[in-house]
């Protein structure tokens, strides 16, 4: 080897220990930096000739492992669902109440029961029966006050989902921008460490928000898709489009969150036909949305179910019953019925008149099973005034049923008979027409329908309902608009809907009492309804197909519920005595002392309840099952953060042992780097003076 060679080498060892040490300074200056990679300089040997001559000396290099860095953001992912689902179960919880706390919605329904035993034991009920009316209002209140309250949730989460959005577009906009700084220095041989450092610590933040697959490319750019498969970035810029971002309202459906194409600005262009639609999305962004379009609504849905279920105890006895005196006029709710419609009931029930000292003025029993199957409502009206002989009259109007008695001072009564009751949808027919209900809702019949496949539906041609079917994450998977032909029936309607995209995920059928029922298939096990839209109208009557049908909790009337004003106000006017149906007219059929629909009031809590999709069940025992699930599932989303968190501690922690910087290491590296410029700088020094002592054998 000439000494020109040796020279170069050493000077060429020279520059490498040069670069070494500045690469390992700068190490030592990010020492603790959170998502910092040590760089290491590249070193080749140098080959002139086929003979080895120094070392090159290349660009700093990232010391990174993309495996351990995909694992961070797979589990900043989880943690960021987790923890936002935490929160807001949290949130719900603390709505509840504590557990045994006398505001709480299980002490005001127990509170209910306590009321009603109070007043069996009685003689003068006038305090206990306000106190009954009172607890029954307090429960109301408290189940609209929390259907309220997480509605306001709800609406906290919107806004959320919003400025999640907001956040993702400025992430995904500062990666691209990376992504060409990373790409420019790729291009040219020199180091990128500095630009992808940033990248990978807005793609970890990124990766909080929405779960994204990351893919590095051979000119140093990454790619990004959502877990679900959405493409967010590629060479191309993407931003997410969310026409109602910020605004925070509750509202029955939310429209997509379309990805557009975008210019380098972030100015959004073209829709790529692509949109993140549910919580399969993942990060903070997919619990926002399981909260939002999943978790928060079934519980709304399941308290209005709790609603129905107290409304139909409680009225059961009520309608049952009678003041004394008995009113003089008793006026049910809207029933959606038209006086045309089928009448349907089964057994019989007494109407009857009263003088004020409760003496039978006149009765008339009604047996509907020995009516034509054809008979309509106006059938029974005619049956009613023909039978009390012009001491009351019924009459039959917009949906509704109206006794009233036409002597002064005397009042109307209706019992059910003690052998073979009267029903229509298992209710009878003070009931069903709500002549005397205890809760009263103007958005809501109270009961089911009690309609066959084959009544006429009575909606108006061109009529619609949306609805709209989602998945267990809240993800739609179809959605209906069922529009009403001019008459049809509604078995019709049924068969409409299986006919439609919602048949291909289950069946829909009318039950034994006229509700429209869904039975998802075994695919889509755990599916649910909702209907954010409804302009049906039967017979003019405002009674809509949601309402009617009971495909939904949220049209269960809850908004509108109360106690009677005038059973609240006067406690006199609360039912609680009972027509001897076996009295004579002109012999005593209504007593003052008559207090058996207290404790019908307390039997009839105790008993369970057909609710439906939801079970036949006790209203207690479905309070205590949907409040202890709303704990239980609050207390699961805490234990599950807890172990995303330590799994996320845990892949970061691991991902820094193996790319952060360890200042022994560092220390070790740079005393190596040292002595390699010492002997370097020695085999220079050697090369001049070999250098001077040939010069000096020439001179």
């Amino acid at each position: 080897m000439s000494l020109s060679q040796v020279l170069g080498s050493a000077v060429s060892g020279l520059a490498a220990a040069q670069a070494g040490l500045r690469s390992v300074s700068n190490n030592i200056a990010n020492v603790g930096v959170s998502g910092y990679a040590r760089e290491r300089v590249s070193l080749t040997t140098a080959v002139t000739s086929g003979h080895v001559n120094g070392v090159v000396v290349g660009e700093p290099t990232r010391v990174a492992d993309r495996f351990l860095e995909a694992t961070v953001y797979r589990r900043a992912g989880d943690h960021g669902r987790a923890e936002v689902t935490a929160n807001y179960l949290d949130r719900l919880q603390s709505l509840l109440g504590e557990p045994g706390a006398a505001s709480g919605l299980p002490a005001r329904l127990d509170a209910i029961s306590a009321s009603a035993v109070a007043m069996t034991g009685s003689q003068s009920t006038s305090q206990t029966a306000a106190a009954f009316t009172a607890d029954v209002q307090d429960a109301i209140t408290s189940m609209q006050q929390l259907d309220s309250d997480v509605e306001g949730l709800r609406g906290d989460v919107e806004s959320e989902v919003g400025y999640s959005v907001d956040k993702i577009n400025t992430l995904l906009s500062r990666i691209h921008d990376l992504n060409g700084a990373v790409s420019a220095a790729v291009g040219q041989g020199r180091s990128a460490g500095g630009s992808a450092d940033q990248r990978m610590s807005a793609i970890e933040e990124l990766s909080s928000l929405v779960s994204v697959t990351v893919r590095e490319q051979p000119d140093g750019r990454v790619s990004i898709d959502t877990a679900s498969g959405q493409v967010l970035l590629d060479k191309r810029l993407r931003q997410l489009s969310y026409p109602i971002g910020g605004q925070g309202t509750s509202q029955p459906i939310y429209p997509n969150i379309e990805v557009r194409f975008a210019n380098d600005d972030g100015t959004p262009g073209a829709s790529t036909g692509e949109a993140l639609e549910s919580s399969a999305v993942g990060g903070k962004l997919g619990g926002l949305l399981d909260l939002r379009d999943r978790a928060l609504p079934a519980f709304s849905e399941k308290l209005g179910v709790l609603f129905s279920g107290l409304a139909e105890t409680l009225n059961a006895v009520s309608n049952a019953g009678t003041t004394v005196p008995a009113p003089a006029s008793l006026k049910g709710r809207n029933t959606g019925l038209a006086g045309s419609d089928r009448l349907g009931f089964t057994g019989a029930a007494t109407f009857a008149v009263t003088a004020a000292n409760g003496t039978l003025v006149a009765k008339t029993s009604v047996d509907f099973s020995a009516l034509p199957a054809t008979a309509t409502v106006d059938d029974m009206v005619t049956a009613i005034n023909s039978g009390l002989g012009g001491a009351a009259t019924a009459s039959f109007a917009n949906g509704a049923l109206t006794l009233t008695a036409t002597g002064s001072g005397n009042g109307v009564v209706v019992a059910q008979d003690a052998t073979t009751p009267s029903a229509r949808a298992g209710v009878g027919v003070s009931q069903y027409f709500g002549l005397n209900d205890l809760v009263r809702s103007d958005a809501s019949s109270l009961v089911p329908s009690g309609f066959a496949s084959s009544d006429p539906h009575g909606f108006a041609a061109g009529e619609t309902t949306q609805i709209v079917l989602r998945d267990t994450t809240g993800r739609a998977l179809t959605s209906y608009t069922l529009t009403a032909a001019a008459g049809g029936s509604f078995g019709d309607l049924a068969d409409d809907l299986n006919a439609s995209p919602l048949g291909n995920f289950g069946t829909f059928a009318l039950d034994s009492r006229g509700r429209m029922g869904f039975t998802a298939a075994a695919t889509v096990a755990g599916a649910t309804l909702s209907i954010p839209s409804d302009s049906t109208d039967r017979q003019g009557t405002g009674r809509n197909f949601s309402a009617l049908m009971g495909l939904s909790g949220a049209a269960s009337g809850l908004s509108t519920g109360e106690v009677d004003p005038t059973m609240l106000n006067d406690p006199a006017r609360l039912p609680l005595a009972r027509l001897q149906e076996s009295a004579a007219v002109g012999a005593k059929a209504l007593g003052t002392g008559d207090v058996r629909g207290a404790t019908a009031f307390v039997d009839q809590l105790a008993t369970a309840v057909d609710l439906g999709k939801d079970g036949v069940t006790t209203v207690e025992r479905f309070s205590a099952t949907l409040l202890g699930r709303t704990g239980l599932e609050a207390a699961q989303a805490q234990s599950k953060l807890d172990d995303a968190g330590a799994r996320r501690d845990d892949a970061v922690n691991r991902r820094d042992s193996f790319s952060g910087v360890n200042i022994d290491e560092e220390l070790a590296q740079m005393v190596v780097l040292q002595n390699s410029y010492s002997a370097a700088a020695r085999v220079i020094t050697t090369a001049t003076e070999m250098y001077d002592t040939l010069l000096n054998m020439i001179r």
